[in-house]
């Protein structure tokens, strides 16, 4: 063949596009393969009944089907022609592709074969890889249109369609049909093909021979010949890494064995006359069970090759060596790649650590960094698809790896300083260009014997680009373009490589060693990130997610390797390199399984880090809660009897010593691991594996690692403090709020201590979970603890206050326990002191606070309901009551008159007993907003002291309102008078319900006296109140008072006035009464006056003495205190 045909050939160009489009053509097989195989993604009439007739028939007369005299077989296609051709073009038109596809490469592959072109890896590269990609190519697509099960239908019933459609069949399908049936037995039919095509097969094959011996050799000659090492040799250490043959040093050997068994399967004629040949295919058929196809089809090495042989005559010798290979293969090859994997992590940890400490020599050691990369991407892959196709084997460890983790963080490692200092690889590799390869390159030119003129402008043109370089193109971030140089390279090569050329590459290797060097500088200039795609795609693990979640649930299980845990889901964004443009329809596939992998990742990795997290809290918490202080009280009893205790008998052996806190500090040997050593431990990995990289991209989603950590911490830190509660609703058991907030405070304290090692927001994290635990309910709907202490403080304390179990202490400023048997299991003092309260404050903050204080409200508001009721019924009388209160004669038969007195003193008692716990609640809220919050209270307290009687009312309340948020008591209680306005009334006037809310004063000052029969009703000077909490009905007459009034928009003091006329006339009324019984406590109810004023800031003593003279009240207290004292007399002499 002439010389100028060679050129027209377009040898290179041709094989550039069949190889893309060979890809293509192979990933819609592949595609069609997977969709078919799954009933739920399979054509829709594949499997209705009706057509199951319809596409025997069809399978069976394929491709002879006559469809015009077949009706009542093909009845239901006939019905359903323009859906089915809708459904089924993409599928036949696939198979038209690969049709078409064959004929241009068989054209190809005899024009090659007419030029007689001799290939060499090491000389002309490109054309050999190419050439070698598209066989291979080729057989995968042919391989893979055999495993199609289905395609013999979709290719009949698409044509029975078209021909029911238009009248005859479609113009591909007689000759489709013919190619169907030929490739049943798809290698029979492709070693008759490829037999003229054995010599340029073979001979490029051949070329291999040093190359593959080279990359196979095993662990302990790569560790004597310190492959990677930057630092064996320090004098060369910046010295330029070259080679004859650079893109052979980084070619990927799963590659070079895909070649080599397809290659030596099609054309197995070269076997029996070439030992060469046969070395190299027992070599490779030693290393490897399983070859890919594509994605997760493989081709199982030794039972297809023994197959095939099998079947042919003089081949027995080559089946006992496939035997043999296949026992080595089994026996050593686990343990070969193993001990591979075992040295890539010591070497190319040693080649990070170098690199990421001095980048500069990227520079000049940058194939190093690919290699590295080429080597743990094949040792990843052989493990992969070994793993997944070998079920059955004696030594299962050889196909698991529990370090695996370790070699894909170092891959993710180099990656990452590779396009961080992409700069510098440019800069060098740049001037290199310019500098030295041009000056190379023109001194060869020059001593060529012969240079036809095509290779010559060629040639040219390659000096010219490299010479017009200079360092200011990176330094201006140019973008730069070298492909038509690469195009023009392997254009060259093509023409150089026919056996007519004038020029002949294998006459000129140093042409080809500089030509080689400059492609990869040039590479390094314009292609580093279509480098490290080539070089360390790790995609091949979407179509392997079981053993990818596998290798990933191991790490887990292995401490050591929890830091390099991250490099799963940053492997997730490999998987867009798996899309191609002829198969659009599989990319929101890839998309959501690359997606749903990294979260699924990243959130194991979230749940395990906030695990950890707060199990450490936990002991933290633990380690607090011994410095509390009751525990300290055993500590204080042996101080103070220390000396008596020396006088008794020495304690028992069994009586175990308590220890201090801080003993677990103590240690007399640091190899005992405690607990905390080991959560430590396993945090700092964790934190490690979370904190390594901030953000990076998966299918165009920016993916934040510390946003799993927040949303997962936050999370748990809400349970954990609802945990830490520790409310048992069946025995209503709480923890105190001094307890719990002491406890909060060592989580929060330990988790702000971890901010700059976890990477996340530690301070938004616990802002967002106290804010969330002071609402009713947290964002996954649980309750809060908010929610717990309301629900305790409501059904536990203030139902036994209600009871008489509980008293107010106003002395203590605390709810007490009286001692009643089986009442019940906690002390109420516990719970309600000024610190308690201030602790709850500080849990439940201003908002939980107010969600307290309405639900408080809520049962106030009840028994208003029912004090109404109350009055309703007895209206005439206390009408009668309030007008005459001053008659006695009249009164006495009035009073008997009254139903339910002793009720409404119960129920206002309850009132005053909520009333009174919400205002210890807003004191403490009132102290700890104070503290925090000091700038803000003084202007609201500023704010509130400019409210006068004669501001207009919706300010005075809504200044009130703002007060009560920040726990400043108030005149009237806002919430108070929101609660009593949302209380509907039936078919009641304003003028009627303020009629009520005046008599059930009336009503309250007349029923005081029966107080006084009360045995409860002595006034306790030790408590500062009663027994049976009446003192708290001062304070729910003064608010109860306010908030109606307010709201019916009356007068305060002159109602309040009224009602200490009409008590202090009914108590002095009590002071005639003859029966001893109704006077019991008559001194202890007269104090109720006193109290009264005391709470109001509308009334006086003045007004108090206008109508109840103060000696009765000075008496009355000398009593109380004479009657309190002789009641001690007894306990005391005892």
């Amino acid at each position: 063949m002439s010389l100028t045909s060679a050129y027209q050939l377009k040898l290179a160009e041709k094989l550039t596009i069949l190889n893309d489009r060979g890809q293509g053509v192979l990933i819609r097989m592949y595609n069609i393969k997977k969709t078919c195989s799954d009933s739920k993604s399979k054509p829709p009439f594949f499997l209705e009944k009706s057509m199951e007739s319809c596409l025997k028939y069809i399978n069976k007369k394929f491709p002879n089907i006559d469809v015009r005299n077949s009706t009542q077989h093909l009845g239901p296609v006939h019905r359903e022609k323009a859906e089915i051709i809708r459904f089924l073009t993409n599928y036949y038109q696939s198979f038209v592709d690969v049709m078409e596809f064959r004929d241009h490469v068989y054209e190809l592959l005899n024009t090659i074969d007419a030029c007689q072109c001799h290939f060499d890896i090491n000389l002309n590269f490109d054309f050999t890889r190419s050439y070698l990609d598209l066989i291979v190519t080729y057989t995968s697509v042919i391989l893979l249109l055999s495993r199609i099960e289905d395609r013999r239908i979709l290719i009949g019933m698409y044509n029975c369609a078209h021909e029911m459609l238009h009248g005859h069949s479609d113009p591909s399908f007689a000759r489709l049909g013919q190619m169907v049936l030929e490739y049943d037995h798809p290698l029979k039919k492709l070693t008759e093909e490829f037999g003229p095509h054995t010599k340029a097969v073979s001979g490029a094959l051949l070329s291999l021979h040093f190359l593959f011996v080279r990359r196979n050799q095993g662990a302990e000659q790569w560790r004597s010949a310190q492959l990677l090492s930057l630092i064996s040799s320090p004098p060369a250490m910046i010295n330029p890494a070259n080679s004859d043959t650079m893109a052979c040093e980084y070619l990927s050997v799963e590659v070079m064995e895909r070649w080599i068994i397809i290659g030596f399967l099609l054309c197995h004629g070269c076997l029996n006359s070439n030992s060469q040949c046969q070395k190299l295919w027992k070599l490779c058929l030693e290393g490897s069970l399983y070859i890919t196809l594509i994605r997760e089809d493989v081709l199982q090495v030794h039972k297809v090759t023994e197959d095939l042989f099998s079947s042919l005559k003089g081949y027995s010798k080559r089946v006992a060596d496939i035997k043999e290979s296949k026992e080595h293969a089994i026996t050593n090859s686990g343990q070969f790649h193993c001990q591979r994997r075992q040295f890539l992590r010591t070497a190319v940890k040693e080649l990070e650590t170098v690199l990421n400490d001095e980048p500069g020599l990227l520079g000049p050691k940058a194939l190093f960094a690919f290699m590295a990369l080429s080597f743990i991407r094949d040792e990843v892959t052989w493990l992969v698809r070994h793993t997944e196709n070998v079920t059955k084997t004696k030594t299962p460890e050889d196909y698991a790896d529990s370090s695996i983790a370790e070699l894909l963080f170092l891959l993710e490692e180099i990656r990452a300083l590779v396009r961080r200092h992409i700069k510098v690889i440019q800069q060098y590799h740049l001037q290199y260009l310019a500098r030295f390869d041009v000056l190379v390159l023109s001194d060869i030119i020059q001593n060529l014997s012969v240079c036809p003129e095509e290779e010559s402008v060629i040639m040219s043109s390659f000096v010219s680009i490299l010479s017009s370089l200079n360092l200011k193109q990176v330094d201006n971030e140019e973008k730069f373009d070298f492909s038509g140089l690469r195009l023009d390279w392997f254009r060259l090569q093509a023409y150089t490589s026919v056996s007519k050329a004038p020029l002949h590459l294998h006459e000129n290797p140093d042409l080809a060693k500089v030509m080689n060097l400059i492609i990869f500088h040039s590479q390094m200039l314009d292609s580093v990130e279509k480098m490290l795609v080539e070089t360390s795609d790790l995609s091949t693990f979407c179509f392997h997610l079981r053993t990818f979640e596998k290798m990933f649930a191991t790490t887990l299980e292995e401490p050591t390797m929890l830091r390099y845990t991250i490099a799963f889901p940053l492997i997730c964004a490999h998987f867009v390199h798996c899309v191609h443009e002829m198969c659009p329809e599989e990319y929101p596939h890839l998309k959501n399984h690359g997606l749903h992998h990294c979260n699924s990742f990243l959130e194991d990795l979230a749940k395990q880090t906030s695990n950890c997290v707060l199990e450490i809290c936990a002991e933290q918490r633990n380690l607090n809660e011994q410095l509390l202080p009751k525990h300290c009280a055993t500590t204080i009893s042996k101080a103070k009897n220390k000396k008596s205790m020396k006088q008794r008998q020495a304690p028992r052996k069994g009586e175990p010593e308590r220890d201090k806190p801080g003993a677990e500090s103590h240690r007399k040997n640091r190899s005992l691991v405690t607990n905390m050593d080991k959560l430590h431990l396993n945090l700092t990995e964790l934190a490690l594996a979370m904190n390594h990289v901030h953000s990076f991209s998966v299918f165009e989603h920016t993916i934040f690692p510390s946003e799993y950590l927040s949303s997962h911490l936050e999370a748990r830190l809400n349970r954990a403090i609802v945990t830490l509660a520790g409310y048992n609703a069946t025995t209503q058991e709480i923890l105190r709020p001094s307890e719990l907030l002491a406890g909060v405070k060592a989580y929060i304290s330990f988790i702000q201590s971890l901010a700059q090692f976890l990477g996340a927001d530690a301070s938004r994290i616990v802002r967002n979970a106290l804010l969330q635990q002071t609402q009713p309910l947290d964002s996954s709907g649980e309750q809060t603890v908010t929610t717990l202490y309301t629900n305790w403080y409501l059904e536990s304390l203030l139902r036994q206050a209600s009871s008489g179990a509980i008293v107010l202490s106003p002395a203590m400023q605390a709810f007490i326990s009286l001692p009643r048997d089986g009442e019940q299991n906690f002390s109420a003092e516990e719970f309600s002191d000024i610190s308690e309260m201030r602790a709850l404050a500080e849990i439940l903050g201003p908002y939980g606070m107010k969600f307290l204080s309405e639900n408080l409200m809520w049962h106030v508001t009840s028994q208003i309901v029912e004090l109404k009721k109350l009055v309703v019924e007895n209206m005439d009388v206390l009408v009668q009551i309030r007008s005459n209160f001053s008659k006695p004669e009249l009164m006495a038969s009035l009073l008997p008159q009254l139903t339910g007195a002793e009720n409404v003193l119960k129920r206002m008692t309850i009132i005053g007993v909520i009333l009174s716990f919400r205002a210890m609640a807003q004191e403490g809220l009132q102290e700890v907003f104070s503290a925090h919050c000091p700038f803000l209270m003084g202007p609201i307290e500023c704010l509130k002291e400019f409210v006068t009687p004669d501001t207009d009312i919706k300010v005075t309340l809504s200044v009130f309102e703002l007060a009560c948020a920040a726990g400043v008591s108030c005149d009237i209680d806002p919430a108070l008078v929101a609660a009593i306005a949302n209380l509907k009334a039936d078919n009641s006037s304003p003028e009627e319900e303020y009629k009520v809310a005046c008599l059930l004063l009336i009503f309250l000052a007349v029923s005081l006296p029966l107080l006084a029969t009360d045995p409860s009703s002595f006034f306790s000077i030790e408590k500062d109140g009663y027994n049976n909490n009446i003192h708290c009905l001062t304070k729910a007459i003064i608010q109860v008072s306010a908030a109606l009034f307010t709201l019916y928009n009356k007068n305060i003091e002159t109602h309040l006035k009224e009602f200490l006329v009409v008590a202090s006339v009914s108590l002095l009324q009590l002071g005639q009464e003859t029966d001893k019984l109704k006077t019991r406590n008559r001194e202890s109810i007269s104090l109720l006056m006193r109290l009264v004023v005391e709470e109001s800031p509308f009334l006086t003593l003045d007004m108090l003495e206008s109508c109840f003279p103060y000696v009765l009240l000075r008496n009355a207290y000398r009593e109380v205190s004479r009657a309190f004292y002789l009641n001690r007399l007894p306990a005391s002499s005892h």
